[in-house]
């Protein structure tokens, strides 16, 4: 005599999730991140320097330690592609030139209240006043030591520095000797000059041989066109 079993009742299917299960297992899962394009790296806060406020960094220094090597670096890079002194200065001052043109809309920015803008500087001695305090104060945190107009050219005028940040870290063979990396600066007055309208060229001078106080003394020489200064005169 046999006897049956009754069978076993399998798993019974679940019912389909409602409407505020599936929203809350919506809400759970994952976002996928949006899809860049090739070449483009954006930071994961969706943040680029675009979106900072231009007066967060006001107040804020870099090590002197990170400049010297930048700067030592960036001289070392154009050593390598040029074949004199004179050729080393100017690629210095081309580095230099497009930083002026940025730092000039910048500073006055800074300066500026939403109901007193800073207005920019057209004529010679407002400009060097602007670069010799303004100017000067940002990129080293003093002022310039003397502000010079040539007492035999009218299109000449000279901004002294009797320590140069941008020499105190550079190293230069006795077969260089006229050689003055200060011409990087040269290259940023010359921008914001041009900036502005004053056409001119920079350059950067040793003027310290024999000053047992500031032997790395410098002139930045100024030579603004000629037409420029005319126009001074008609004002």
């Amino acid at each position: 005599m046999t006897t049956t079993v009754p069978s076993q009742p399998g798993p019974k299917p679940l019912p389909p999730p409602t409407t505020l299960q599936q929203q809350s297992s919506t809400a759970r899962a994952p976002q996928q991140p949006p899809q860049q394009h090739a070449g483009l790296r954006t930071p994961s806060n969706r943040k680029t320097i675009y979106d900072r406020n231009l007066n967060r960094t006001r107040t804020a220094e870099l090590s002197r330690a990170s400049f010297a090597y930048l700067f030592s670096e960036m001289v070392t890079y154009a050593q390598r592609r040029v074949t004199g002194i004179q050729d080393l200065e100017r690629r210095l001052n081309e580095a230099g030139y497009p930083l002026g043109q940025r730092l000039l809309p910048l500073l006055l920015y800074r300066s500026s209240t939403p109901t007193h803008p800073t207005p920019r500087p057209t004529r010679i001695l407002p400009l060097l006043q602007f670069i010799a305090h303004p100017l000067w104060r940002h990129l080293f945190a003093r002022s310039a030591d003397s502000i010079e107009s040539s007492s035999t050219n009218p299109h000449e005028y000279m901004i002294v520095d009797n320590e140069p940040l941008v020499n105190q870290y550079i190293s230069v063979p006795k077969e260089m000797s006229q050689l003055n990396c200060a011409a990087f600066v040269a290259g940023i007055v010359e921008g914001v000059a041009c900036a502005v309208g004053l056409q001119c060229q920079v350059s950067a001078h040793n003027a310290g041989e024999g000053d047992a106080m500031w032997p790395g003394k410098t002139v930045f020489l100024i030579r603004f066109e000629e037409g420029i200064v005319k126009r001074e005169g008609t004002k």
